[in-house]
């Protein structure tokens, strides 16, 4: 029987079944439109509510709080967008350069609209500074944009430090009759896996994915903190609270309640079992294979993240290669797979093109076991070896380190 080993866990997850469990009843009995005012309209009226209210105490926030999306993406669009066009001048954001996609490509939208956007550098282990965070911050900032735990390198950033900052810094911005700073966090690959108190973390706004957290796809959650202002970017019939017009998602609503319940319960087990096996499997690959680095921060990442620079090969080629013995792996965001480019993140943490190139993503999850990992390091090896022989790319390891220490970082504004 063929392999089949899934090591991609950081692009998305399988659903729980306990989770197909509970979503089960309203696709086809309970399927009525919950803003109709009959039984079974109210039926489903009521699994949202329900959904709400029990996703609102895991994250230590109220309810109305809480606005279902179609998924992250749109969550983050409509905290990027949405509250920079609640403004009614023009305004400066600020993001880093490691974050996803979603968010790198909304503030770049609203750039082009005559916003200010400056983006903050990381270290070499892909930590920002909250001393660069405060260099940035002009008069005109209303937004900070700040990935809570990177999805290619694991690196945990330190949020609830930035968010207290900065809820000590608008309390003198206000004095100043100067705008709130709005912060909103990334959390889709940090649920799950990560404690998320919205208080503690003193964020305005949160993104929640629940294809990354063993629920459906298609489904995702915005937390707004009550006052903040938002615009609409989906007009319609005012769902939502008017804040994402639709008709509401039932079956996925009630899947990424139930997903986001039983991770709360099962995360520090889980994440302590898949940290044990993360370390494992970096120290075998650092041992067994040559001219490696080990990208993101050494201690302060996620439990499941192994991101690794394998030097002289491409790793393109490395994933063809593990498919056909059955393992799915990756070389960093899924959401910009089929780019040639090289990652933006392993860049920005001041790694050469030809160090980026041969990143390799491992994400291990709660099907993921220690034979599986085995497997993985029995052929490896023999795999980055095959692909060492007909490389023209020979980089020297030592000089490859001292351009990362070298490398300059700095804030650029746009």
């Amino acid at each position: 029987m063929a392999k089949n080993i899934y090591l991609d866990y950081a692009s998305t997850t399988p659903a729980d079944k306990r989770v197909v469990a509970a979503m089960a009843p309203y696709w086809d009995k309970y399927y009525g439109n919950p803003s109709s005012l009959y039984r079974l309209g109210l039926k489903s009226q009521q699994a949202i509510a329900n959904s709400r209210h029990a996703i609102a105490k895991i994250i230590n926030c109220q309810p109305e709080e809480i606005v279902f999306t179609g998924g992250g993406t749109e969550s983050i669009n409509l905290a990027i967008k949405g509250s920079v066009l609640a403004k009614k001048e023009k305004i400066h954001i600020i993001t880093s350069m490691i974050e996803h996609p979603a968010v790198l490509n909304a503030c770049s939208r609203l750039n082009s609209l005559g916003h200010e956007l400056s983006f903050l550098p990381v270290d070499q282990y892909g930590l920002i500074n909250l001393k660069d965070i405060q260099a940035a911050i002009q008069d005109n900032t209303a937004l900070l944009s700040i990935i809570m735990a990177n999805n290619e390198i694991g690196t945990i950033e330190p949020i609830a430090e930035i968010g207290a900052y900065l809820a000590k810094l608008n309390k003198q911005r206000e004095k100043q009759d100067l705008s709130k700073i709005y912060f909103h966090s990334d959390a889709c690959q940090a649920a799950g896996l990560l404690p998320i108190d919205v208080q503690k973390l003193h964020v305005d706004m949160l993104t929640i994915n629940g294809g990354k957290i063993y629920g459906p796809k298609g489904i995702g959650l915005l937390y707004i903190k009550k006052g903040t202002l938002i615009t609409p970017l989906i007009d319609g019939g005012g769902q939502e609270n008017n804040r994402r017009s639709g008709t509401e998602n039932v079956p996925a609503i009630v899947g990424l309640a139930k997903a986001l319940e039983l991770a709360d319960k099962e995360k520090n087990k889980e994440a302590k079992r898949l940290a044990g096996l993360r370390d494992w499997l970096i120290k075998e690959i650092s041992q067994k294979i040559d001219k490696t680095i080990l990208n993101g921060h050494p201690e302060k990442r996620l439990p499941n993240n192994v991101n690794i620079s394998i030097m002289d090969i491409e790793g393109e080629a490395l994933l063809l290669y593990l498919d056909e013995i059955g393992i799915q792996a990756s070389t960093g965001s899924a959401c910009t797979s089929n780019s040639l480019e090289p990652s933006h993140v392993i860049r920005a943490l001041g790694c050469p093109y030809e160090m980026a190139h041969g990143s390799l993503r491992l994400t291990l999850g709660k099907y993921t076991r220690k034979e599986d990992l085995k497997y993985l390091m029995k052929h490896l090896p023999v795999i980055v070896k095959k692909l060492r022989q007909v490389s023209p790319v020979k980089v020297n390891l030592k000089k490859v380190k001292e351009s990362i220490a070298k490398a300059e970082r700095k804030i650029i504004k746009v």
